[in-house]
């Protein structure tokens, strides 16, 4: 099941240059425009799993809009339906504004005369219900400004105010996981800052669909586990690394704390004493690797909710 380098891999080789001189200093702008950017570790953490789920599904029905703008707007208004104030759960504030979302009944209602909403919320509507509340809220902002790519329009429209905007960006950008916007996560148009990293990554995704297998160096076994699949990926590079996951984590060389990761680091799993995983980044907020008895090479999402992330080495810099 290996793959050559091929012409998706070529056009990322030919992109290394273009990569290297732009970094990710403009990772965070570019992620508010994407429209798919990855939950942060603070995202994670501080959203709830079932309004996480609702930003992101509800961001979809305007295409330019990013789920972070919705979760920071659910933020600042409710801290995402959890604010124990008058108009979050019934009634109204000062203001007239009520629900997770803080719609007026007026705006609300003209949304809902514009857009009906899909399945899922109360019957009939309410801004109450955080289905229909969020959905409401990315079609305003969607009629407002994002549909035309101005989100600083549509966030002015939903509460007109600058410092607001400013606030609302800034949060989106704390939601937002920088490093998504460097690298697709696509195995089949692979983008790295380095051709190790580039060759790395094309070993592992030409290994999807081989089973996992406790001790497995590769097709010659029958299969791979976490571990070995990093050490043939790196191989196939031209790069040694340790056997065991533990033992690659502390090999190095480490990313800092809070730097976004680039295609070909190496993410892992466990507490500073055990590491008991270990994934290939491949960019786009995910990771090739072999999860776990019963299943097979694959790409996921390298943070889930409750995840025990502990942090990610870069083995692609060749010294």
């Amino acid at each position: 099941m290996m793959t050559k380098v091929g012409v998706a891999v070529i056009g990322a080789i030919l992109l290394i240059p273009l990569l290297i001189a732009s970094g990710v200093s403009g990772a965070i702008s570019a992620v508010l425009g994407s429209g798919s950017s990855q939950p942060s570790a603070t995202a994670l953490a501080d959203i709830p799993a079932d309004y996480l789920a609702l930003y992101r599904e509800a961001a979809g029905v305007c295409p330019r809009l990013d789920w972070t703008i919705l979760a920071a707007i659910g933020k600042i208004e409710s801290n995402h339906g959890r604010l124990q104030a008058p108009g979050v759960t019934s009634g109204e504030n000062g203001w007239g504004a009520g629900g997770p979302m803080q719609f007026e009944q007026p705006s609300f209602e003209g949304v809902l005369a514009r857009h009906p909403l899909p399945p899922g919320g109360a019957s009939p509507p309410s801004r109450y219900n955080p289905h229909d509340a969020i959905y409401a809220a990315s079609f305003y902002l969607c009629d407002n400004g994002v549909s035309r790519g101005d989100p600083h329009a549509a966030i002015f429209a939903y509460n007109r105010a600058d410092w607001y905007v400013q606030q609302v960006l800034d949060q989106a950008k704390k939601y937002a996981d920088a490093a998504a916007s460097v690298g697709t996560g696509d195995c089949n148009a692979i983008q790295a800052t380095t051709a190790v990293a580039v060759a790395a990554i094309n070993y592992a995704c030409g290994q999807r669909g081989l089973p996992y297998l406790w001790g497995g160096n590769g097709p010659q076994d029958g299969g791979f586990d976490c571990s070995g699949l990093t050490v043939a990926a790196y191989g196939a590079a031209g790069i040694t690394l340790p056997r065991t996951a533990d033992a690659q984590f502390r090999a190095g060389p480490r990313v800092p704390d809070g730097q976004p990761l680039l295609p070909g680091d190496l993410v892992f799993y466990g507490t500073s004493t055990h590491i008991h995983h270990v994934g290939l980044y491949i960019g786009g907020g995910s990771m090739v690797d072999a999860p776990d008895v019963g299943q097979t090479v694959k790409v996921q999402p390298y943070r889930w909710n409750k995840d025990d992330y502990a942090g990610a080495t870069r083995p692609s810099i060749v010294v």
